[in-house]
This record gives C-alpha cells, sequence and structure tokens, in this order.
C-alpha cells in the first residue's frame, strides 16, 4: 500500500466538499424524545437548586431525628412531673 501524500488529501476534501450539505431544517426533525427532555429538565432542575435542595432535605431530617427523640417515654419524664415524685415546684 503506497503512502498517500499531499495530492491525495485535497482530493479527499475536494470529494467531501462536493456531497450535498444537509439543511438545518432535518436536524429539527430529529428532536429527542419526550422521555429524553424529561430526564434532561429533571437534570437541570436538580442543578439549578441544588442549595435549595440539600437545605430543605437537612432541615427535614434533623425533624424526623427530634421527632423520634421527644417521642420516646424517658424524655418525656423530664417535662412532666412523676405522681409521688419530689415536688420540684413549691406551692
Amino acid at each position: 500500500m503506497a503512502a498517500m501524500g499531499v495530492d491525495g488529501a485535497r482530493r479527499r476534501r475536494a470529494d467531501n466538499s462536493s456531497l450535498p450539505q444537509q439543511s438545518s431544517s432535518s436536524s429539527s426533525l430529529s428532536s429527542p424524545s419526550l422521555l429524553t427532555r424529561a430526564v434532561n429538565s429533571v437534570f437541570n432542575f436538580v442543578r439549578f437548586a441544588e442549595f435549595e435542595i440539600l437545605f430543605v432535605l437537612f432541615f427535614l431530617v434533623a425533624f424526623l431525628i427530634f421527632k423520634d427523640l421527644t417521642s420516646r417515654p424517658e424524655y418525656n419524664d423530664i417535662l412532666v412531673k412523676k405522681p409521688g415524685g419530689p415536688d420540684w415546684w413549691p406551692n
């Protein structure tokens, strides 16, 4: 196989330039599917609102942990006076 020189590269470029170019209207016909556009819009939203999403998730997790801790009976004993126990508040 003989090495192609500069003339061969020029000839190849000229052959490619003589091919008809596709119009821009044909590229608009092959738009992405509805599912692809929906997934891309969700990713764009998450990328745009990343801080706000993390902020809300932080407070949601903190609320759930606090709610779980305060629902235990031993935590509630601190706030409620036990019957027969020491009288913390004198009359």
